[in-house]
């Protein structure tokens, strides 16, 4: 059987950054490409993945003219690990290309015009700002392809690291990671070294089978910090020296868990966790609000850029103190929380009991009794039943997944009519999609994009719609 050709595209002009840390530029014939791998601002020749009737999928081949935003990334892994795809890009010009795609997507997905659009709120630190890291053991751990063609014997081929896009059962063994602050890269090579030394088993993923599987670590802003194993079967004593060695080494761990796993997956959320020392969780706070984070609580990565974000949706709310809050998608009532010091009551709605569990906990943690929550599927609890049933809401906020709002869930907050909506939203796109289904009820004031993660293409943006 013959080998396709490739089809390389020469000397396209990339002008714009599209979803997913893609370049966008277009063939002389005024097809639009999609280009991984590249810049804005980059001239190059790219080999044709896919082709669509009007688009193509490429990847670089050469890059003919470099960028003028182009700078040389941190990482020894960039370009390997799928993480931190816009490192090669300076920050200045990160911002632009946020700001730039959440106004493309209210006026063109949701066909709005007029609405003020505040200067996005860049984060002070563009690295080490994650306060939670998940990395995966492996015995197969990926190989570049000098490995692969070189006859040297080039060691061990454990790993422990991050998964390889697209491929699932290869991990990238890493060096170094500037996502979270120090001690983690130090925790973590520590942790593969007395593992290699002892000859513990590193998972095997297509076999399912092993003892180490995975490598979880959170801190707080005080320095303190939780470690957490998964793994795949019990050995008290080849556990009990790790985790005796780690607490020896690192002092600033203050709390070590561990749960076994047999499973075919790594989700932790239905499994027991064991305490080894410490108490199990680590405290935080935030503008004077206490909160408890265990092993499977979700809470913002980015700690002091989720309180910018957090001021400036109370910002957007302006709470008088007398007004009824809904905050839809409560999560562990982080939001709820921070407005109910200013508000009359709030009413948190999330489809995760452990959260709503988390939140009731935190609201009694904080002396906060002005806040009420509810567990169930959006679409469902938030019926005509429960509007009957509870106050009307004054203000309501929304902070959905990435998919957004069902649509049933955009019905019932037109039925309920709050005066003003807050859309908090980590996708701008289905965010767009939704305010252009209340844009008859509502006029959106203004919006403010909020970069969470630096160095990706993820952007948060906050939309004020007041009732016409």
């Amino acid at each position: 059987m013959r080998k396709k050709k490739d089809v390389i595209l020469e000397n396209i002009k990339l002008f714009a950054a599209g979803a997913k840390g893609v370049a966008i530029g277009k063939t002389q014939e005024g097809k639009t490409v999609l280009v991984s791998g590249a810049i804005p601002g980059d001239v190059v020749n790219a080999r044709v993945k896919k082709s669509k009737s009007n688009y193509f999928e490429a990847e670089v081949k050469e890059i003919v003219e470099k960028s003028p935003f182009r700078v040389e990334p941190k990482c020894i892994h960039f370009g390997v690990c799928g993480g931190c795809k816009w490192q090669n890009m300076s920050y200045e010009k990160q911002l632009d290309f946020k700001q730039e795609e959440v106004y493309n997507n209210i006026k063109r997905i949701g066909g709005i015009e007029n609405f003020e659009t505040i200067p996005i709120l860049g984060a002070e630190e563009q690295y080490f700002y994650r306060n939670k890291m998940e990395f995966s053991f492996s015995n197969a751990r990926w190989l570049t392809q000098y490995e692969i063609s070189s006859e040297e014997n080039f060691g061990s081929r454990d790993a422990l690291g991050f998964h390889i896009p697209g491929m699932w059962s290869k991990i990238l063994d890493l060096k170094e990671c500037f996502l979270q602050e120090d001690p983690s890269n130090a925790i973590r090579l520590a942790v593969k070294k007395f593992a290699e030394n002892k000859g513990l088993d590193f998972f095997d993923v297509k076999a399912q089978k092993g003892f180490l599987r995975t490598l979880m670590m959170r801190q707080n802003s005080k320095g303190e910090w939780m470690v957490l194993f998964q793994l795949y079967r019990e050995e008290k004593e080849n556990r009990t020296q790790l985790f005796d060695f780690l607490l020896e080494q690192f002092p600033q761990i203050k709390t070590l868990v561990y749960a076994i796993n047999p499973k075919q997956n790594d989700s932790i959320y239905d499994l027991n966790v064991n305490t080894y020392f410490g108490d199990g969780f680590l405290m935080e706070e935030m503008d004077g609000l206490k909160f408890k984070i265990g092993p499977k609580s979700f809470f913002q990565t980015n700690y002091k850029q989720a309180l910018e974000l957090y001021r400036k949706t109370l910002e957007f709310a302006d709470l008088k103190g007398d007004e009824v809050v809904y905050d839809l998608y409560t999560g562990t009532g982080t939001i709820a929380q921070y407005v109910a010091r200013n508000a009359k009551h709030v009413i948190g709605i999330e489809s995760v009991q452990e959260a709503i569990d988390a939140a009731i906990e935190h609201a009694e943690l904080n002396g906060l009794k002005n806040t009420t929550f509810y567990c169930g599927d959006m679409k469902n609890v938030f019926n005509d039943e429960f509007l009957e049933n509870h106050p009307k809401a004054d203000v309501l906020i929304t902070d959905p997944p990435r998919d957004g709002m069902h649509q049933k869930v955009v019905e019932q907050i037109l039925k309920l009519a709050p005066e003003k909506v807050v859309y908090v939203s980590c996708n701008s796109a289905t965010q767009a999609r939704d305010i252009a289904l209340m844009k008859e009820h509502y006029t959106l004031v203004k919006i403010l994009p909020v970069d969470m993660f630096p160095q990706t293409h993820h952007v948060e943006n906050i939309a004020l719609l007041i009732k016409k």
